[in-house]
């Protein structure tokens, strides 16, 4: 059977049956659970410290109302966190290279923050639509440039997040197949670019958090607009 690059993105199967969930929920099995030494834990210490930077960074843009959405905010980005980072390890497959998967995430939450405004400020969020000072005549046009614009937000997350990881883990595939490639013929250009494979896989790491990152931040922002 022949492989290509883009194989290492199609989900597992074991005895016909997806892997996918498995792969997802296993993350959660990292997280250390609370026993009697939850304060003199050094990984629970430093699991408290983790969670409390990011939930302090993703309330920052946000008003008091916003602060109830925490919870979820914080669940979402180490859930991308430990999913990204773990796909870069071998022979291992990343759930969030799937668009289905993120639009699935993407979709959801900005819709509930879109409802949020739309029940909490229904005419401060379809005010959005039109920007104060609109001449007549650009008010149609403006109206479905903004309403286009608004719909394709979740589609921009999800993409967004599916594209950089798919780009990054395709690059470490093409130069590490280089490296095997190049050792008994070149090896100086082989050592070469295992340098640079090494280098990409630091810099992919540093995408795999920005990234996650970046899609919890852009859905506070979101929610921002709603409250």
């Amino acid at each position: 059977m022949t492989l290509t690059f883009f194989d290492q993105f199609s989900t597992p199967y074991f005895l016909g049956i997806p892997l996918v969930l498995i792969s997802t929920l296993t993350p959660t099995l990292l997280l250390p659970t609370p026993n009697n030494r939850w304060i003199t834990n050094r990984l629970s210490t430093l699991q408290l410290w983790l969670i409390n930077t990011i939930t302090k960074q993703l309330m920052m843009p946000l008003n008091k109302p916003g602060h109830k959405w925490a919870i979820i905010l914080t669940s979402l980005m180490l859930f991308l966190l430990t999913i990204n980072l773990l796909g870069l390890l071998p022979y291992t497959f990343t759930p969030t290279t799937q668009l289905s998967m993120n639009m699935a995430l993407a979709f959801p939450l900005w819709l509930a923050t879109l409802l949020t405004g739309l029940r909490n400020q229904p005419t401060t969020s379809l005010g959005h639509l039109l920007p104060e000072g609109t001449p007549t005549p650009l008010i149609p046009a403006l109206i479905m440039i903004e309403t286009i614009s608004l719909f394709i937000r979740p589609l921009a997350l999800g993409v967004r997040l599916t594209a950089n990881l798919t780009a990054g883990h395709l690059l470490i595939q093409l130069i590490s197949t280089a490296t095997i490639t190049l050792l008994p013929i070149m090896p100086a250009i082989s050592i070469l670019t295992t340098t640079i494979l090494l280098l990409l896989t630091i810099l992919e790491v540093a995408v795999a958090i920005i990234q996650a990152y970046v899609f919890v931040l852009l859905l506070s922002l979101y929610l921002q607009e709603n409250i």
